[in-house]
């Protein structure tokens, strides 16, 4: 597994061990970021179930201003921080080790809002929704936020939770992209 375009253009990841983490296939996330390209420069980047870190330091090279990944397994956290500093990220990234299926209280100490958030947790074990509406419970998410859901047929990404409406969907073989587009209430009652 590479970084496929920018700073850390070729630059090799370390991967996980095991069945636990499925990396996201290098032509989805060729894909995903061909459609996001508006959207990344300067961007601050949530990647959440983030694994190996791939889809966050994917941003940062493509001119994401920072990053934090947030995983529930020590083993991927380790990893995380290998890719960081294998492409020399660490000023821009960091990495917190949360369950993120119990809450979001990990974000507190974030600074600002952001722009982008990936998610691609296990696959049918129904985090979500749940997810989701952590995300908009802690007002982590700027207005017109990108979030990028990685999920199987299986399980559905609802078109319209809580100020969130899907604006785009994938079917890459078995996987399925959803890109939800963030639209807070205090900006629906100002443009009424």
């Amino acid at each position: 597994m590479r970084i496929i375009s920018g700073e850390f253009k070729g630059k090799k990841l370390v991967s996980l061990r095991g069945a636990a983490t499925r990396p996201t296939a290098d032509r989805v996330r060729e894909s995903i970021f061909n459609i996001l390209t508006p959207n990344i420069f300067n961007a601050s980047v949530l990647d959440l179930f983030s694994g190996t870190g791939a889809l966050g330091l994917e941003a940062l090279s493509r001119g994401a201003a920072s990053a934090v990944f947030i995983d529930s397994s020590a083993s991927a956290v380790k990893t995380i921080q290998k890719n960081i500093t294998a492409c020399r990220a660490e000023t821009r990234a960091r990495v917190i080790r949360w369950d993120i299926t119990k809450n979001l209280n990990c974000l507190q100490s974030e600074a600002s809002a952001v722009d982008l958030v990936f998610m691609d947790p296990p696959y049918n074990k129904n985090y979500i929704v749940p997810t989701l509406k952590k995300l908009m419970k802690r007002d982590a998410l700027k207005n017109g936020a990108t979030i990028i859901i990685e999920h199987s047929a299986a399980e559905a990404v609802p078109k319209d939770l809580m100020g969130l409406h899907m604006t785009d969907h994938r079917i890459y073989g078995k996987t399925l992209v959803s890109f939800l587009s963030v639209m807070l209430q205090e900006n629906l009652s100002g443009a009424l």
